[in-house]
């Protein structure tokens, strides 16, 4: 025990030490407050369009909800709110919230078009992605890692104390397994105290906290074994930093990069906007042609309003409204492909995180916290059903002819919030363990070689 409070005196008396440790204590911090003012941002946006939406319904309510009012309009003005409120993780890992809608307001129209129209986003500004506790973790702790780790052996050869350490009979673990647990635990208490302090004042679960403190611990894990493995293999503590950094730059920029490209050119995946354009290019065909040829596939597929009265003159809602549900069954198809290529692309990905740290760490992250493409997949899918459920309200109303009053403005269908996706993944999880342990034997393998070290 009195060599590990030595090597925790000289640790912290060198200045360099605890100025690494120190900004990265720092940045985790920041990224935490970030990560909760992106949270807090969105919740808040949300209760104002809630607010929001009582006074727009009761305007339109007023203008349309007549004794003799017509549905059509109704449908056509009345806006309805969507929304999917970040978990109480999310502050950890904003993921694609930073680039995918969490907020909609959807009308009886063509629920396609209404979906992707808001992905007005340049792709290129979203790559760094937002400053979260992720990022940190992800890209900037392997750095502390290596700037604590790369002169451990080398700085006591070059110090001329090598020989000596080598030389000093072993009572449980060497020094340099001492040393670099000691590190190990300072570094990551340093990144997981803020995210501690931060879930908790966000009421985070526990459980949730603990599972990201593990995937944490395995992620520094992987870097510390790395860094050790190199640190005693290196002539010099220049060599180690260089072999290390060329390390962090494999792992965590090039390989996820090129793999990234490989997918995206294995997966071909058309731009969400083009389901909106092809959406409206079919119903605006709709009104280049007879009403018989949007009315009859409509009537086969919903058979309770094929009796309804023939239309008169050139315009009716109950055509429109039909036109445009023919303008989502057209691109059905192309929907259904779009979201089955992103689905691979994710398998894909998370296939990669099996011999890449950086992206099964990110996987974990982001599953967790219910800010992956699984949770904006199921966003859609919940207003999918909204959207269907307006459909069932409005209809009667529209092949009826009954009138649309202010009381039945009162009946309308509210959107209710899909449950919390967020779950502990196992596989990127044991991805990580597989890879700490491969890290670790590694740097077992050569410190069990003394000569090495004294070479």
């Amino acid at each position: 025990m009195s060599a590990v409070f030595a090597d925790l005196r000289l640790l912290l008396r060198g200045r360099f030490s605890l100025a690494v440790l120190g900004v990265l204590l720092l940045l985790s911090g920041l990224a935490v407050i970030t990560g909760l003012s992106i949270v807090g941002r969105q919740n808040a946006a949300i209760d104002r369009a809630a607010d929001a939406q009582a006074s727009d319904l009761a305007a339109v309510a007023s203008e349309y909800g007549k004794p003799d009012g017509d549905a059509g309009y109704a449908a056509y003005y009345t806006f309805h709110p969507t929304w999917d409120r970040p978990s109480t993780l999310a502050f950890a890992a904003i993921g694609q919230r930073d680039i995918q809608p969490w907020i909609l307001r959807v009308r009886l129209l063509g629920l396609q078009s209404q979906l992707y129209e808001s992905e007005t986003i340049n792709p290129e500004l979203t790559l760094p992605g937002p400053f979260d506790f992720a990022f940190v973790l992800l890209y900037l702790a392997p750095l502390v890692v290596i700037a604590l780790m790369h002169d451990l052996v080398t700085g006591e050869r070059e110090a001329g104390r090598l020989r000596l350490l080598a030389s000093l009979p072993r009572r449980s673990l060497g020094p340099w397994w001492r040393r670099t647990l000691l590190r190990y635990g300072l570094t990551l208490a340093a990144a997981i105290l803020p995210l501690w302090l931060g879930g908790l004042s966000h009421q985070a679960p526990a459980t949730g906290l603990l599972v990201l403190t593990l995937a944490a611990a395995l992620y520094l894990a992987i870097w510390f074994g790395l860094a050790l493995t190199v640190a005693a293999r290196a002539s010099s503590s220049t060599a180690s930093a260089m072999a290390l950094v060329g390390s962090w730059i494999v792992l965590t920029l090039i390989v996820p990069g090129l793999a990234s490209a490989a997918i995206a050119r294995a997966v071909p995946v058309d731009r969400a906007i083009d389901l909106t354009l092809a959406q409206r290019e079919h119903v605006h065909h709709g009104w280049d042609v007879p009403k018989s040829d949007t009315l009859t596939p409509f009537f086969a597929k919903h058979p309770e309003w094929r009796d309804t009265a023939p239309i008169v003159g050139r315009f009716h809602w109950k055509w429109y409204y039909a036109m445009h549900e023919a303008g989502d069954d057209a691109v059905s198809g192309q929907v259904a492909a779009y979201r089955e290529s992103l689905r691979r692309r994710q398998t894909l990905s998370d296939a990669l995180g099996w011999v890449t740290p950086a992206v099964a760490l990110q996987g974990v992250m982001h599953r967790l916290a219910d800010t992956d493409l699984a949770a904006q997949l199921a966003y859609q899918d919940s207003i999918h059903a909204f959207h269907e459920r307006l459909k069932t309200f409005y209809y009667p109303y529209l092949f009826r002819g009954r009138p649309f009053t202010r009381a039945d403005f009162d009946d309308l269908p509210t959107y209710a919030p899909r449950p919390a996706g967020g779950r502990t993944p196992s596989a990127p999880l044991l991805a990580l363990a597989l890879l700490a342990g491969l890290a670790f034997g590694a740097a077992a393998l050569t410190l069990g070689r003394p000569g090495r070290l004294l070479r």
